[in-house]
């Protein structure tokens, strides 16, 4: 029997999009954003360049201005998760498009607040604020960066045009690439018939056992995908040029030093973790050579990347997932295992892979420290590691529930601390009872997605890196983008994976090269720092515990570097981060040693 697989409910926030209590929050919605406008306008919030504009008394107007913005946007953040839900999984779904495009008109407004707020703290005595009021000391890491960001503004009316422009821009373009891709579908011989079938769908049977199924799965994902190659070239040109325009307008160097910043670490951080992810890539190689060993092949090709190493004891249904996450969160604590229990009964999750559905996982903050999760999800231990994961940002947003907006908007690099921090734990366990078959697999499953993190993430980085410094030229043509993405993807994988089956269109399937930019080296920092985190935990768990949700509690009120020195971390020293691969490189020991 085909096991059911849940979809979210988002019922406790409103009835449905055709409900009365939905065109009233919605209403209120567009009407708070006015309110917030008019009350920043009222105190003129905005670069101060005239002394004699400056407030009165700039203690109560900051604690009016931060306490009304902190309300408006959370209430906004759950408007707007409400309408994407349904976007996320029907993108056909025309009454959601139409609602989201309605209140992302008033986002310019909204997000051009949040630059003008910048642009006042950034003339004001911050210091003598934080002294001078408990709010602004709560907030005095977001004040302080403020200051520092202050000096990347443009002026005011360049910043409102940006910001107006920009749902024109970039925001379309980001859209076009959502809806375009999720409905793409492709057509695979399986049981003696054609099906046609949703890209999600498709791109799961790279785990079937079959490999001449996983080969006609590629072949025709890589089909479909070359096919939409020249609208997803325009949006990504469209994207890049106008990233490069503000970020050099803004007076960043580059794109990265913009994302760098935004991310809380700077340079010397990043160069030190990718000074140490290149150097194990041919231990990783090591790693690939080692499952082609498994699979009896002289080379991997691309499709044989994800195929499960047999069966195995357990099959890992989504009722087994269930409870063995919920099992294993309850040896860290009862309140992580709480939180599993409540995404699991209340309806968090959606994990059935369907037509017009969106790939891959995400988790969003709905309000109060809840969320909701996305997968697509399929029996294998692959999806119990992701789901882990996502519970884990689901985790870290409970930590959250306490801070105002302001307090925590996380950098990326932090964002992922949680999340692997519980995909961790619920792998290790998972091995610790294993017998050597599973423990093939579960090793496989975990060296699978840090090579997706370590090696597909610092060729990621080179790919953005490449586009950004010949898109500062002219608009790159679907062929170079092919070259580019080819190139660096292969790069990593040294003579381990056949160069004639790798595919040359994954740019145009990839949303974060069109959602942001850089988007990937968090997830490298994320996987090593929650590396290091869970190394700090096996060796004192109870002293870990007493400080570990306070972390979690506190990464949007902090640099990494300061963070992670609360538990002993340099993030600065190439030490820490080989460290942390040293790791990884016991388990390609292992799992070297265990393959025949």
């Amino acid at each position: 029997m085909t096991e059911k697989l849940p979809h979210w409910d988002l019922s406790e926030i409103y009835p449905g999009l055709d409900t009365p209590e939905f065109a009233e929050g919605f209403a209120n919605g567009l009407q708070t954003i006015k309110a917030l406008v008019a009350l920043f306008d009222q105190h003129h919030i905005n670069r101060i360049d005239d002394a004699t504009q400056m407030p009165e008394d700039a203690t109560a107007v900051l604690e009016q201005i931060v306490t009304a913005y902190n309300s408006g946007v959370d209430e906004i953040i759950t408007l707007y998760t409400y309408i994407f839900s349904f976007i996320a999984t029907d993108s056909r779904n025309t009454a959601a498009q139409a609602k989201l495009s309605e209140i992302q008109q008033q986002f310019s407004h909204l997000s051009l607040l949040g630059t003008r707020l910048t642009a006042w703290l950034g003339s004001l005595d911050v210091e003598a604020l934080i002294n001078d009021s408990t709010i602004a000391a709560d907030h005095a890491f977001v004040l302080r960066r403020a200051q520092q960001e202050a000096e990347h503004l443009m002026s005011p009316i360049e910043e409102a045009l940006a910001a107006e422009l920009n749902l024109t821009g970039s925001q379309s373009w980001n859209r076009l690439f959502n809806t375009y891709t999720s409905q793409l579908t492709v057509t695979v011989e399986m049981e003696g018939e054609s099906k046609e079938m949703p890209l999600t769908a498709a791109q799961n049977l790279m785990f079937s056992p079959d490999r001449d199924l996983r080969k006609q799965a590629n072949d025709q994902i890589e089909a479909a995908l070359a096919k939409a190659a020249v609208p997803n070239a325009a949006a990504l040109n469209a994207i890049k040029g106008e990233t490069l325009a503000l970020s050099r307008r803004r007076g960043w160097e580059s794109p990265l030093d913009m994302v760098l910043f935004d991310n809380a670490i700077d340079r010397e951080t990043l160069e030190a973790m990718n000074d140490a992810a290149r150097r194990a890539f041919p231990d990783f190689q090591r790693y690939l050579r080692a499952r082609a060993r498994f699979l009896e092949l002289p080379i991997l090709a691309h499709y044989d990347r994800l195929v499960p190493l047999g069966q195995g004891s357990q099959q890992w249904s989504y009722g087994e997932v269930q409870q063995f996450i919920i099992e294993q969160f309850r040896t860290y604590s009862p309140r992580m295992a709480d939180l599993a229990q409540r995404a699991f009964a209340n309806g968090w999750i959606d994990a059935e892979p369907r037509d017009g559905k969106r790939g891959g996982a995400f988790c969003m903050w709905l309000r109060n420290g809840d969320s909701r999760i996305l997968s697509n999800f399929e029996p294998s231990f692959n999806s119990l590691g992701t789901l882990a994961h996502e519970l884990g940002h689901a985790y870290h947003n409970l930590n959250l529930r306490d801070r105002t907006i302001l307090q925590r908007s996380l950098p990326m690099t932090l964002a992922e601390t949680a999340s692997t921090f519980c995909q961790k734990v619920v792998e290790n366990a998972a091995l610790k009872t294993a017998v050597k078959s599973d423990q093939i697999i579960i090793l496989d499953t975990l060296l699978e997605y840090a090579a997706r993190v370590v090696l597909g993430a610092t060729s990621d980085f080179d790919f953005e890196t490449e586009v950004f410094k010949l898109r500062a030229q002219r608009d790159l043509s679907v062929e170079e983008l092919c070259d580019l993405s080819f190139k660096t993807r292969m790069a990593p994988v040294g003579d381990t994976i056949d160069p004639e089956t790798h595919t040359r269109y994954r740019w145009v399937y990839v949303p974060h090269y069109y959602g942001s930019s850089y988007y990937n080296f968090p997830y490298t920092f994320g996987l090593l720092f929650g590396l290091g985190l869970y190394a700090r935990y096996q060796e004192n768990a109870d002293e870990f515990r007493q400080g570990y949700d306070d972390l979690l509690s506190a990464t949007g009120m902090g640099e990494a570097a300061d963070l992670a020195a609360r538990f002993g971390i340099n993030i600065r020293d190439t030490a820490f981060w080989e460290g942390s691969l040293d790791v990884l490189r016991a388990d390609i020991d292992r799992f070297d040693k265990l393959v025949p």
